[in-house]
């Protein structure tokens, strides 16, 4: 690799020129012969060069001037800047460094690779649960704020999740879908007793929402232990980028029933986008919206598709009351519908189309039939532990 493409951009003049193919294009003015590059299928040849637009913009634009006359003066830095680029392209998207394997893996620590320090794992987790319990929180901000810190997750390229507690940091902790002012509220508490018992933010978070799952159930007569392993660490805001976590932040978030904005994908397709990317099934995809809606957990506490009268009780109500034929669904909005006795006409519910996708989808009315079963509570309850634990362990590479 040499500097021959900055040898040329910066020495010459360029002028704008129609192609045989009649296409605009820049050429040299007055290039010397032995500037010209070599044909690449006869050595004997040479030929003119052309630029794009986009080169002369390297060479025309004051600040992209200024980097490629650093980089034609510096060859040596050329060379560094463009291997760590090169990486960078190629490896964006395996996810934290923690991932990687073999001998030649860099010790260096690159910030685009959303670093977290380790965190500790000899803390006593039941005495953490016990503060949690005993903070005053509800269900619903429990439940909610782990649910926000692991939702990012994205299996595409790995990155996101709770480890790094990056939703106490901006720009996630100022995300509208996010709560900004609750999130505050409940991080405040929560820090505080990450502070008392050594364990670290990204665990005391995924920790408070398991307490809450296990109230939640427990409230509904089924006592469950949810599965937690510790050892989230918490990033930094030097270990954060910020523009490269604001392409993270949810316009829309179907297990919480809520859209930024009016988008041209409907809300209950924007849900499955979510779930692929989260690599949840349709059965748990199912399960976790069922249990989300009755634990009370909708952003801003919409009443949406919150078909119980036992809000903060894991109970399978949201599948009972969505298959009950005494009731039908009449649309009131774009994306709203009243869910109504069959024989007094008396509003009984809200709804949005995601609520009642799992309804009218054969594939997803079968597995909410499934678990509006009376004998299937419990099978409802675990089913909805295991798909809770698959999202918080999401990014536990580690494990």
């Amino acid at each position: 690799m040499d500097n021959g493409y900055f040898d040329l951009l910066l020495n010459y003049d360029w002028e704008l020129k129609k192609s045989p193919a009649g296409a605009w294009q820049w050429e040299p003015v007055d290039i010397k012969e032995e500037h010209m590059p070599i044909d690449a299928e006869n050595p004997s040849v040479r030929r003119n060069p052309i630029m794009t637009d986009a080169d002369m913009a390297m060479k025309m634009d004051p600040e992209y001037r200024k980097i490629s006359e650093r980089f034609h003066q510096d060859p040596a830095y050329f060379s560094e800047v463009f291997a760590r680029a090169w990486f960078k392209l190629t490896h964006r998207d395996m996810g934290p460094k923690v991932r990687y394997i073999g001998p030649e893996v860099p010790a260096e620590d690159l910030i685009w690779q959303d670093p977290v320090p380790a965190g500790s794992t000899s803390y006593d987790v039941d005495a953490v649960k016990a503060k949690i319990a005993a903070s005053g929180l509800s269900v619903s901000d429990l439940v909610a704020t782990a649910w926000d810190s692991a939702r990012t997750f994205r299996g595409s390229d790995n990155r996101g999740g709770a480890n790094g507690a990056r939703i106490r940091l901006a720009p996630q902790k100022d995300w509208v879908g996010n709560e900004p002012d609750r999130l505050a509220r409940v991080l405040n508490v929560l820090t505080g007793i990450a502070n008392e018992s050594g364990a670290s933010i990204a665990d005391v978070i995924i920790l408070a929402g398991n307490v809450g799952v296990e109230q939640a159930a427990s409230a509904a007569g089924i006592n469950v232990s949810v599965p937690f392993a510790p050892g989230r660490g918490d990033a930094t805001d030097e270990m954060t980028d910020q523009e490269s976590f604001e392409v993270l932040e949810p316009v829309h978030d179907g297990f919480r029933n809520w859209l930024k904005d009016d988008y041209v994908p409907t809300p209950e397709e924007m849900l499955l986008d979510r779930a692929q990317l989260m690599g949840l099934t349709a059965s748990e995809m199912t399960v976790l919206v069922g249990g989300m809606r009755v634990l009370g957990t909708n952003h801003g506490g919409s009443p949406h598709g919150v078909f119980t009268d036992n809000v903060g009780q894991l109970t399978n109500d949201f599948f009972v009351n969505l298959t009950d034929m005494n009731y039908t669904w009449d649309p009131v909005g774009k994306n709203a519908y009243e869910i109504r006795d069959r024989q007094s006409g008396a509003v009984k519910w809200t709804a949005t189309r995601v609520d009642l996708v799992f309804g009218s989808n054969s594939i997803l009315r079968a597995y909410s039939e499934l678990y509006a079963q009376h004998d299937n509570k419990e099978k409802f309850v675990n089913d909805f532990v295991s798909a809770w634990t698959k999202v918080m362990n999401a990014d536990r590479f580690d494990l």
